[in-house]
Formats: structure tokens, C-alpha cells, sequence
């Protein structure tokens, strides 16, 4: 299965309500909130790619466009772009949907870099080859 293939297959979907629980004085959701949401749709995708432990080393540049207010539904998106031999470049969007129209809109978008750990908890290589087709 190529790059690609396996990418396409590991991408993750996941919709939230914005309550005013997780928001802001100015009633927009909190930016560690988004940061958390972000990291945990980044592992999810990670691991359904390469189906190994994975743990979050870094996030890069998070750019936070249009606030998202509460009474919106948000769609995460998180998707692999790169591979490297330990290494996986999780990029994830989030889109905000009002409740009463179809418009979407690109809120936040950030890049994630997971690797691949063994028992010992040290770096070990991601091996597609063991994963069956589908």
C-alpha cells in the first residue's frame, strides 16, 4: 500500500457542539481547548496510519483565522502528509458549521509531528508491511 493509500484511509473526521463551557469572555472557544482537540484528532490519525504507539514531539505553527463562537459545530480533520523512518506529519484543520446554514468555514489549522515508539519507549521505525490491505 503506498503512502497515499494509507493516508487517505487514516484520515479522521470528528464534529463537536462549541458549548459555553469551553469558551472564552468574549464567547469563542478557547484557544487550549482547540490546541487539545487538535492533538488528540492528530493521534488518532496517527495511530489508525500506522497502527504502532505513537506519541506527539512536536506541534508547529497552529494559525488561528476566525474565532469560533459558541453555538457552532466544528469538524476536525486531521490528516498525514509526510513519513519519515520514525517520524509522521499530521496536519489538522478545523472548520466551523453554523447550526442553521451550510456555510463552513477554515477556523484554525496546525501541523503535528508524532513518532513511533517501541516497549522501551524509544523511537522505532514505522512499518506499513505488517498492515494488511483493506
Amino acid at each position: 500500500m503506498t503512502f497515499e493509500q494509507r493516508a487517505a484511509l487514516s484520515e479522521t473526521h470528528i464534529f463537536k457542539a462549541v458549548f459555553p463551557n469551553t469558551t472564552n469572555h468574549y464567547d469563542t472557544l478557547f484557544g487550549g481547548t482547540a490546541m487539545q482537540l487538535m492533538d488528540e484528532v492528530a493521534f488518532i490519525t496517527a495511530t489508525r496510519f500506522a497502527r504502532q504507539k505513537m506519541v506527539t514531539v512536536t506541534s508547529d505553527r497552529i494559525d488561528f483565522n476566525v474565532p469560533i463562537p459558541s453555538g457552532t459545530i466544528i469538524e476536525l480533520v486531521g490528516k498525514a502528509v509526510k513519513m519519515g523512518n520514525t517520524s509522521l506529519d499530521i496536519q489538522v484543520n478545523i472548520f466551523i458549521e453554523l447550526m442553521n446554514s451550510d456555510k463552513r468555514e477554515l477556523a484554525i489549522s496546525g501541523m503535528f509531528k508524532f513518532v513511533a515508539i517501541g516497549e522501551d519507549k524509544k523511537p522505532v521505525k514505522i512499518d506499513l508491511s505488517n498492515i494488511p490491505a483493506t
